[in-house]
């Protein structure tokens, strides 16, 4: 059996500088945010495969500040839109506004014009609204009056909800919620951490947080290991493995809807891109079995008796997972 270090010497695509790109924005967020590692690494991961986040938390637990953090560490284009229940597509997209001078209408581009964009609580703005980043998010573009606006390379859109409060909130149609790469759901932090966080406000005065971090990735680069991540290794056994996983949860008596070929695709890619933050060039099982739970949890729907019981998306996959044999 191969050591780690003679794996990474026979790798046949050049990995060392993405790994340790990934490990440089880990660590600038270390400066402020304590704990989250899943987090983190989810967020490289879906900015890394053109990925959407939607995270799930209670308020207070570092959704935002952390998003905006990670956006700094990388020398792209940033803007946050406050979704609430009067919002309309225009002030998202943006409107044609007509020119006094020309008799023409001119299109006056909105805030979803940008490489990362933060939807704070985006389930406080109507289904209008919603539907309205359906084409944008798929396919990277929007339509207004007949003419298609393009997104700028890398485009993610990373979005937060609380899930406790739902006084003025709506949900988020299935259509949409299939359309986020991940949802991550974000508990807090235990007393080890919590200490941590208090010590680390208290050393830092009065400093702004977005003041400590430091941009560490182009977009020239970001755009190379994206390539890279295309070209990672998946045997045709990897491929069977996650197909079974995925089809399993469409024929499991304790779900009303199962995932997607969407689904299937998502794990195929997210798996590769974990195989290469981790300077890998092939895909193993562990990278499936840990892609999993981010990419399925919101994707499949619990029958109303388990849902009555308790039961979570997340233990529903985790059997799943185990009713699959692993390949060898």
């Amino acid at each position: 059996m191969q050591d780690e270090n003679s794996l990474e010497f026979n790798n046949r695509i050049p990995l060392e500088d993405l790994k340790a790109s990934v490990e440089d924005i880990k660590k600038e967020l270390s400066k402020i945010i304590v704990g989250q590692e899943d987090f983190v690494n989810f967020l490289i991961v879906g900015l890394l495969t053109d990925g959407h986040v939607l995270i799930e938390g209670v308020p207070g637990i570092a959704k935002t500040i952390t998003s905006k953090l990670f956006a700094k560490s990388i020398d792209t284009e940033f803007n946050r839109i406050q979704f609430t229940p009067d919002l309309m597509p225009s002030d998202v997209l943006g409107t044609s506004i007509l020119k006094a001078d020309q008799s023409d209408f001119e299109f006056k581009k909105g805030p979803i014009f940008s490489n990362i964009v933060l939807i704070d609580e985006i389930n406080r703005a109507p289904a209008k609204t919603q539907a309205a980043l359906f084409e944008v998010m798929e396919e990277q573009q929007i339509t207004m009056d007949g003419k298609e606006y393009k997104m700028p390379p890398p485009f993610m859109v990373i979005a937060t909800q609380n899930p406790i409060e739902q006084e003025g909130t709506y949900a988020l149609p299935e259509a949409q919620l299939d359309r986020f790469l991940f949802k991550i759901k974000i508990d807090y932090p235990n007393l080890e951490e919590e200490v941590d966080i208090l010590k680390l406000q208290h050393q830092r005065k009065s400093k702004d947080a977005l003041d400590e971090i430091q941009t560490v990735i182009s977009v020239e680069t970001l755009l190379k290991y994206k390539d890279q991540i295309h070209d990672i290794i998946v045997e045709d056994k990897v491929m069977q493995y996650i197909a079974e996983i995925v089809i399993q949860t469409r024929k499991h008596p304790h779900l009303l809807l199962g995932g997607s070929p969407r689904a299937s695709l998502a794990i195929l890619k997210v798996s590769k891109a974990l195989a290469a933050v981790q300077g890998r060039d092939f895909v193993t099982p562990e990278d499936v079995k840990l892609s999993l739970k981010p990419i399925l949890n919101h994707r499949i729907i619990l029958s109303p008796e388990k849902e009555m019981e308790g039961t979570t998306p997340e233990q529903i996959i985790e059997l799943i997972q185990k009713s699959v044999e692993i390949p060898r």
